[in-house]
């Protein structure tokens, strides 16, 4: 990541500091109340935990340190991005996603906006940047795609979008507010799923909302205090500890990804390797302009779905999970859920092992 990534970290780290008195704990308490003592309303900081929590507030603060904007707190991320679509999707009927993104906001695009009126467009990825914005469109991308790992131009297709008049939201799971930066690159607002590498321990489900337009953040802010999708005291308090360590995390994980993913793509059981780091992937140039990682992720192909499920039940440093961003190395073959991937491709999601052992393992379970 960039020297103003580390700045960014640094702060993160210290910023409670400021505001200790002498003997107060140095990680915020955990505050699980729901009901606070309000013998009368006026001048309280807290009156309900469906409207606020000093916990979330303290996970709040760090990622708007990260964001360098206000964020809101929800309690998956697809909490977040359902959040977000509701909040802008009143006006504007049209709505532009990613065809090979994430697949749970296709369904839930499909299965409930639709249902609400809303002109829902897939669009591949890769063919965002000279697809058809007009009409005012709220315009969803995910960079890298999931699994994909196809990149587009944020800062490009941002400026399209506000020529349109339209609204651009990313979906920044994938690299997170340390290694790319979509809101200072002309995002309207960002998304992420924090259950990935900011919680990094695959205990907690957590997502946040990104906006630096002050009506947008309340009317997210007013979704989640009405549909009541908040987060629990305990989860934030989770999260905030997992985010103290995020930056050391990602600088192992990617390090060691850019390793495997280069003998990987050597390796004779192996095509199509996938992974923005490589100098001939399909979004490498865009990536080293964009993004200030190449991230933990990688995609590839082995022969069939027999040597892919072989693979993965061989490798004794493999957990088989549906997730990633944590800091054990994870596989799954996304065929299963309906991704439009061939029958033998594997996400993998490079965790905090050593590379050598890492690599060790997955050699002798491809060989």
């Amino acid at each position: 990541m960039d020297a103003k990534g580390k700045e960014r970290f640094a702060k993160l780290l210290h910023h409670r500091a400021a505001m200790l008195e002498k003997g107060e704990p140095v990680a915020p308490p955990l505050v699980s109340a729901t009901t606070f003592h309000l013998p009368d309303i006026e001048g309280a900081s807290h009156t309900y935990g469906r409207v606020a929590m000093p916990t979330w507030e303290a996970v709040e603060a760090q990622l708007g340190i990260l964001e360098d904007a206000p964020c809101v707190a929800f309690p998956s991320g697809m909490a977040a991005i359902s959040a977000a679509l509701m909040a802008v999707l009143t006006d504007r009927k049209r709505l532009i996603i990613p065809a090979d993104g994430y697949y749970v906001t296709r369904v839930f695009s499909e299965n409930f906006l639709a249902t609400y009126g809303v002109e829902v467009i897939e669009v591949p990825t890769a063919e965002m940047e000279t697809a058809d914005l007009s009409g005012g469109a709220v315009v969803f991308l995910e960079t890298p795609s999931n699994p994909g790992l196809d990149c587009c131009d944020i800062a490009l297709i941002a400026q399209r979008v506000r020529t349109a008049r339209g609204l651009l939201i990313v979906d920044n799971t994938t690299m997170t507010a340390l290694m790319q930066r979509p809101l200072d690159l002309g995002a309207d607002m960002v998304v992420a799923a924090d259950t990935k590498a900011p919680g990094g321990h695959s205990d907690v489900l957590f997502g946040h909302v990104a906006t630096r337009d002050a009506a947008l953040a309340e009317r997210v802010r007013n979704w989640r205090k009405l549909s009541g999708a908040v987060p629990g005291g305990f989860e934030a308090w989770l999260m905030h500890r997992g985010i103290e360590t995020l930056e050391v995390r990602l600088e192992r994980m990617c390090a060691s990804a850019q390793i495997i993913a280069e003998r990987l793509a050597a390796h004779p059981a192996v095509s199509n390797v996938r992974y923005p780091g490589l100098p001939d992937d399909p979004s490498y140039a865009l990536a080293r302009r964009q993004m200030s990682g190449f991230g933990f992720l990688i995609g590839f192909e082995l022969a069939s779905e027999a040597a892919a499920e072989a693979f993965l039940a061989t490798c004794p440093m493999m957990t088989q999970t549906t997730s990633f961003g944590g800091t054990h190395t994870a596989g799954e073959r996304r065929a299963r859920w309906g991704d439009n991937v061939a029958p033998g491709f594997i996400r993998l999601s490079v965790g905090v092992e050593p590379a050598e052992p890492l690599w060790a393992a997955i050699n002798a379970a491809l060989t």
